[in-house]
């Protein structure tokens, strides 16, 4: 089979201006950014919003491989698939970051004959919105420094800056630096720190924001730090809002492209879902409700992150109402929770996969407890069995949840029609009851001992000083009635990836809590999360090249 980059590079695209009209958009309505390309203006979201919306399909999976499970290329492959059976779809999907597309996963536009196109420009530079996050993230950097060395008319402790600088690079060597050296001149010298873009606050804000208006709102509320005295200090202190969402003006309109078999897409946004809420901007999501019958997004990671993030934090504030949710599985990764070394994944083991099987059974449970509907998708993998698959259906059966092959890797829109069908049935019986699994009015505590409980299956939580004191502070400056975003890793249940499958009789330890109040939630960090991930020994992006006709090779 060809590679995902040459089957992209071989795609018959509509004109993007063609893919708009499909969708009752003018001209007029969008900003053209190549053939292939446009970002849609915001007057549209406010011309629709008396409009009926669609119903809402969300993506999600069990935990995952360290090369994921196929979300993204389920979601594209469920989209098409849908349109297959004449259900007018989009797909709303998050934009890929640079480090990751450097680093281990490489290209992330789906993949096979399910993709966005153009997937190179997709997993790139697109249309220029993770560098101008960047800016507006390293303009408040900036300003903060500046303020120090012009005096510190607000009192700013150096020592408690909690505003990190963002590049959107795996790049280890920036996670713990020292800035201001060089002399009078040269600043203030403090210890400073880089998250990758998608990690950032200001993504966060983007993807949460409905209008300018909210975006200039959101960032004034961003918490920089504290006083010698231990008061917050926001970027509206600093009255830098302004500025920062001036340079966002752009970046915050809906990106609208195309699938391999010219379904419609927006890529807006691109949170992680193992460090920030992981899921495309609401703008994008709640545009396209209002634009086709039925609309497919997705949540980063496992069930446990992205699903859990999307109903406690982006459903709440968006008022979306999720009526199906698609569990994506794979042979491999069971076969991983049963025990499998990882080296061998690929061959039968049927013992194994059955064991492993807990993993899925949990996440299906958990997404129950949203009131959303369950129908795992298996996601075939070359490798996988006749007998393997057999038995994952059969198990997924039992458990009384409707079962799918998705077969979109290799055969496109054509292999998600049984799983388009298995939605739709889902959607039409009407099931759905869409509830978060805790109140914002609750403390910190039970909010996040909720999750750990319910979701991850702990038997309780630990707190460390470092959180015990941020909680106290919290509420004190009244900042705890916010949702949690929990920042953990997405290789298990617990805090320990090593713990697979469905782990019991563990806690989860929370090591420090941080406010995202222009986002509207409050992080809770566990385990040894990186906010700045590194490049492997052998990083996708030594394979990646481009020829004198600028044609690039090697983009997964």
């Amino acid at each position: 089979m060809k590679s995902d980059i040459e089957i992209a590079q071989e795609a018959k695209m509509k004109p993007i201006i063609e893919i708009a009209k499909e969708i009752g958009l003018s001209e007029d309505d969008i900003d053209l950014y190549g053939r292939y390309k446009a970002k849609v203006n915001l007057d549209v979201i406010k011309r629709l919003e008396d409009r009926p919306d669609g119903h809402l399909i969300l993506v999600t999976a069990i935990s995952p491989t360290a090369a994921g499970e196929g979300k993204t290329t389920t979601s594209v492959g469920l989209a098409m698939g849908m349109n297959k059976i004449n259900k007018q779809t989009i797909v709303a999907l998050r934009e890929p970051s640079l480090g990751p597309c450097m680093g281990v996963k490489g290209g992330a536009a789906g993949g096979g004959y399910a993709q966005i196109v153009p997937m190179e420009d997709i997993n790139l530079h697109f249309t220029g919105d993770l560098h101008a996050i960047s800016a507006a993230n390293n303009l408040l950097s900036a300003i903060i420094d500046n303020h120090l060395q012009q005096g510190n008319e607000l009192g700013i402790d150096p020592r408690r800056i909690i505003f990190k600088r963002v590049v959107d690079m795996n790049d280890r060597a920036l996670r713990n630096i020292v800035v201001g050296l060089g002399g009078i001149n040269g600043g203030v010298p403090r210890e400073d720190h880089y998250m990758i873009s998608v990690a950032s606050e200001v993504m966060a804000i983007l993807c949460l924001s409905d209008s300018i208006s909210d975006l200039k709102e959101r960032l004034s509320k961003i918490v920089i730090g504290y006083t010698y005295d231990r008061q917050p200090v926001t970027a509206g202190d600093l009255n830098a809002q302004g500025a920062m969402a001036a340079l966002l003006k752009d970046a915050i309109k809906p990106n609208l492209v195309q699938t391999l078999e010219n379904t419609p897409a927006f890529v807006h946004g691109g949170p992680f879902a193992n460090i920030a809420h992981g899921a495309n901007s609401l703008m994008a999501t709640k545009l396209s409700l209002k634009m086709a019958d039925y609309v497919v997004t997705e949540a980063g990671f496992g069930a446990d992150l992205g699903a859990e993030k999307f109903f406690d934090i982006v459903s709440r504030f968006g008022n979306l109402k999720p009526e199906a949710t698609v569990v994506v599985a794979t042979v491999r990764a069971l076969k991983l929770h049963g025990g499998v070394d990882k080296k061998n994944l690929g061959e039968e083991d049927l013992v194994a996969l059955e064991k492993g099987f807990a993993n899925l059974e949990k996440h299906v449970e958990n997404v129950k407890k949203f009131g959303v509907p369950p129908v795992v998708a298996i996601n075939r993998f070359p490798t996988d069995s006749q007998a393997e698959l057999d038995l994952v259906r059969r198990k997924v059966e039992e458990l009384g949840v409707p079962v799918a092959l998705s077969d979109v890797f290799a055969k496109g829109g054509e292999g998600g029609v049984e799983l388009a069908k298995a939605v739709v049935k889902v959607i039409e019986e009407g099931k759905a009851e869409y509830r978060p699994i805790y109140d914002t009015e609750q403390s910190i505590k039970e909010k996040i001992e909720t999750i750990a409980k319910e979701i991850y299956g702990a038997d309780g939580v630990e707190y460390t000083a470092e959180a015990l004191r941020a909680i106290r502070n919290f509420e004190k400056h009244g900042l705890d009635k916010m949702p949690i975003c929990m920042a953990k890793t997405q290789y298990s249940f617990s805090d320990n990836p090593e713990l697979l499958g469905r782990p019991s009789g563990f806690k989860i330890t929370v090591k420090d809590i941080t406010p995202s109040a222009g986002a509207g939630f409050l992080v809770a960090l566990t385990g040894e999360i990186m906010t700045m991930p590194g490049l492997p020994k052998r990083p996708a992006a030594e394979n990646i090249d481009i020829d004198e006709d600028g044609k690039i090779s090697g983009l997964f």
